[in-house]
């Protein structure tokens, strides 16, 4: 018999009114993703950390050649040397992490201290505390997770305002579950895999390979009871999926629905979509439900419900530092979260080349660069040229100018809040290792720097063209005007870091004043109907884009090169609930 690829799905805002007409009558399933916004690494993480450690490990090589988990030379590297170890999981496989995990740390207890230094810089995100909120109104009951962090216990400790009101059962007490269960002593916890507390925790196969009889048989039976939600879970432990197995088999699975939640735009795992087809096929109301976040989609619930308590979400929102230096708005601080356009230069150079002679002011600096025939990023500052390049582009561009220093000068933080010289060459250095490492044609104007693809044939490409249509052309009747899909980059200062942002634009060639009327035209008309998704799809196709490890704007040895770090996520702030 064929198996279905597709699951049948229902959009985020039908499945806000269904949870807000089913109060007490849905269960959670809470997987790693959900708390990912509070600092955890996913499971998707682990798996290439461990694969890192084992290379480095084994290869007897620097982390550094392996830093970027998010390069896919670095992945296929990494893979490569994994497929070389005895009884090595395949790639993506459901195993991968629970094999891997106990390769790379054979001890128990040496997984105890991993886990608990992953979680140990945990901070509570939205998800958690709208959730606990749920609790406290008792529109939810019953929470069920692989997870071994206490998000949701801290979580419920500031809503209930004491320790005592959540009830968790782990590995070390499975026998209260069904007891607290039956007297409906709610709200409770079960964690499935363990606390990271508990003596014993589930992360190798061997462990995983069969669930805890007792928790096991615990879920399946209330799945026969109440309705279940699946939130930051991806189906992979086969024990898990067992017990959805057993439970479907059940005179009454899943009485009030089985609610997968996915994020992004990828298939769900095969194992996903077979049991949400054949739940459908059983008379479940079953369905994938797209995602942005767990936080984002918590959000609604709570917005749709509107009858919890929510002085501990305000009171999140208002506590948050802001990333954003305009004026804050007026109204109670609050959520939903907004996406910003901004991601953070995480590394940055923090020296450059100083060099202290008798050349003139700027233009006298570049036209002697220029007439070396060198190539180097400049600036010019009452402490001398400063700048990144090969030393010895260096000395050929200005020994004829009686060099008293060739020195290192530091690139202090208190002079990248503002427009100074200093944070100007950072951005010709960041905008020029982007260019060279992502294939980008630039035009540098004075405030921003406008970039699109060189070659649109790329493949690379290819999610651009899907988002916006073509990605290049000319204006009708006017051939010398040629269009490219582009986004204006531009340096700025907030909350103590250095940010990137990105204005998705379109990018003009062969603008003249006669015709800059008929470009502004054209771009108006081709971006009028981008409203917010539309937008959010280009910030995020930049953001994946650009963002990376190692970013080298020369790739030299001898000199001092200018190399950044972007990060792959955009910031967030808040906003007040309308």
């Amino acid at each position: 018999m064929d198996i279905e690829t597709s699951a049948p799905e229902i959009p985020t805002d039908d499945f806000a009114r269904r949870f807000s007409m089913r109060p007490g009558r849905l269960m959670w399933f809470l997987g790693a993703g959900v708390s990912a916004s509070a600092g955890i690494p996913t499971a998707w993480d682990m798996i290439w950390r461990f694969k890192r450690e084992l290379y480095v490990a084994q290869r007897k090589v620097s982390v550094q050649t392996v830093a970027d988990l998010a390069d896919p030379a670095v992945q296929r590297r990494l893979d490569a040397h994994i497929a070389t170890l005895e009884r090595s999981p395949a790639p993506g496989s459901p195993e991968e992490y629970s094999a891997l995990f106990e390769v790379a740390y054979p001890a128990e207890k040496d997984r105890q201290t991993f886990i608990a230094s992953m979680i140990a810089g945990a901070k509570l995100a939205y998800g958690h505390l709208a959730l606990a909120a749920m609790l406290k109104a008792g529109h939810s009951n019953l929470v069920w997770t692989t997870n071994f962090d206490h998000l949701l216990a801290d979580a419920s400790a500031r809503t209930f305002g004491t320790t005592r009101n959540l009830t968790v059962v782990g590995l070390d007490s499975t026998s209260l579950a069904g007891q607290q269960i039956a007297s409906q002593s709610w709200p409770i916890e079960v964690k499935l895999h363990g606390d990271f507390r508990s003596q014993h925790l589930k992360n190798t196969a061997a462990e995983l390979r069969h669930q805890d009889a007792q928790l096991g048989a615990q879920l399946a039976d209330n799945c026969g009871r109440y309705g279940l939600i699946v939130a930051g879970y991806s189906g992979r432990d086969a024990s898990v999926m067992a017990v959805f197995d057993q439970a479907l088999a059940a005179n009454t699975p899943f009485p009030n629905g089985l609610f997968w939640l996915h994020r992004g735009a990828d298939a769900p795992l095969p194992q996903v979509v077979d049991l949400l087809n054949r739940a459908t096929s059983a008379g479940v109301e079953a369905a994938l439900v797209r995602i942005d976040s767990f936080d984002e989609i918590m959000s609604d619930l709570v917005r749709q419900a509107g009858t919890f308590e929510t002085m501990e979400l305000d009171a999140l929102g208002a506590t948050r530092p802001r990333v954003s230096a305009a004026r804050a708005p007026t109204g109670a601080p609050g959520w939903p979260i907004i996406r910003l356009n901004a991601i953070e230069v995480s590394v940055r150079p923090t020296h450059c080349r100083k060099v202290v002679c008798s050349v003139g002011g700027f233009r006298a600096m570049r036209e002697a660069v220029e007439a070396a025939g060198v190539d180097l990023l400049v600036a010019r500052t009452s402490r001398g040229v400063l700048g990144f390049g090969a030393d010895d582009d260096f000395r050929a561009a200005f020994a004829s100018f009686d060099i008293a220093e060739f020195d290192i000068a530091n690139l202090e933080k208190g002079r990248m809040r503002y427009d100074s010289h200093e944070r100007g060459l950072l951005r010709s250095g960041l905008i020029r290792a982007l260019a060279s490492e992502h294939g980008l044609d630039v035009v540098h104007q004075r405030s921003q720097d406008l970039v699109a693809p060189a070659d649109a044939s790329d493949p690379a490409w290819q999610k651009l063209a899907e988002i916006a249509g073509r990605v290049e052309g000319t204006i009708r009747d006017h051939p010398e005007i040629r269009w490219r899909e582009g986004a204006s980059l531009r340096l700025e200062w907030a909350d103590e870091r250095l940010w990137l942002l990105i204005d998705p634009r379109i990018v003009f060639d062969g603008v003249t004043a006669e015709n800059k009327a008929l470009a502004a035209d054209f771009a108006r008309e081709r971006t009028a109907q981008r409203y917010n998704q539309k937008i959010d799809k280009l910030v995020a196709f930049w953001t994946k884009r650009l963002a990376g490890q190692d970013l080298r704007a020369f790739g030299i040895g001898n000199g001092i090169d200018a190399v950044f770090t972007l990060d792959r996520n955009t910031a967030f702030s808040r906003t007040v609930q309308a």
